[in-house]
């Protein structure tokens, strides 16, 4: 079977008891003597990413909020990804663990920790639209899926370029992505929605700023005049808060009927389901047009 699989191009992902080895996204070779059968995941994306990977059974644990696809859902929970349990995690006995470099130190110091105990830890911390086809590659070598999840990286690649091509070359439309109500927040030049509204050949109104989640006021919005406002959220339904923006009728969104909503795990979890939520984002803004 396995010199047929060679004869037709099927090359097993590692032979059995083969080291797999990957660069994670701290630059760290991560090294295992053969592909990880125990995986907890430190962060939702990266559950719904090694199902992507083809690594779904080799999940053991996962943080909260871990809701998708919905197999997800019936994994041993080990906190929350700013609060993750040592012990649940170790009682599981995985042989990787996958994390996300937060940023913040309480994410450096839980993989430090493991680090201690001699349990591999790959870092995940995507910053470009390609990250998201990179971490699933590497979960999928990983895990020994290395085929599955280079199918699936290729796809969200080419549903990128494809949607880079169709926009690139369409008049820019001003955009006003709505994070929150209370406080009024939005998102950043460098943060993935930014990445997306550029892709769609959009103008974030706030690229300006530095920060990645800046909070904003009514009267910034109303001055800078978004031909487009979308709204996220915090679940799949539109939230209600996206039409109070009718009580300025002034506004070019407003007046143009251009409030959208795309569900926020569609657009800011850096998964392959980005896809998705970057065409849905692209038919707004070129709605405006």
């Amino acid at each position: 079977m396995l010199f047929v699989g060679l004869l037709l191009g099927l090359a097993p992902a590692a032979w059995p008891g083969e080291g797999v080895a990957v660069t994670d996204f701290l630059g760290r070779e991560i090294e295992l003597d053969a592909p990880a059968e125990r995986i907890v995941a430190l962060a939702p994306h990266l559950v719904e990413n090694l199902y992507t990977a083809g690594a779904g059974e080799a999940l053991v644990g996962a943080v909260s909020h871990s809701d998708y696809p919905a197999a997800a859902r019936a994994l041993p929970e080990v906190g929350g990804y700013t609060s993750v349990s040592l012990e649940a995690v170790v009682a599981l006995d995985p042989d990787l663990v996958v994390a996300w470099a937060s940023g913040d130190g309480g994410s450096r110091a839980t993989r430090e920790r493991f680090a201690t105990l001699g349990i591999p830890v790959y870092v995940d911390r995507p910053r470009r639209l390609d990250d998201v086809a990179r971490a699933i590659v590497d979960l999928g070598r990983l895990a020994g899926h290395a085929e599955t999840a280079a199918v699936a990286a290729r796809r969200f690649r080419a549903g990128i370029e494809t949607l880079r091509r169709r926009y690139a070359d369409r008049p820019p439309v001003s955009v006003f992505y709505q994070v929150w109500d209370e406080p009024l927040q939005t998102l950043g030049r460098d943060q993935f929605v930014g990445q997306l509204i550029r892709l769609c050949g959009g103008r974030n109104i706030f690229a300006d700023v530095a920060t990645l989640a800046p909070k904003v006021s009514i009267e910034s919005v109303l001055a800078r005049d978004p031909e487009v406002i979308v709204a996220s959220g915090m679940g799949d339904e539109r939230p209600d808060w996206l039409d109070d923006w009718r009580a300025w009728p002034g506004l070019r969104a407003v007046a143009d009927d251009q409030l959208h909503f795309v569900p926020p795990d569609l657009i800011q979890r850096p998964t392959l389901r980005l896809l998705d939520g970057a065409r849905q984002l692209c038919e707004a803004i070129d709605a405006a047009r």
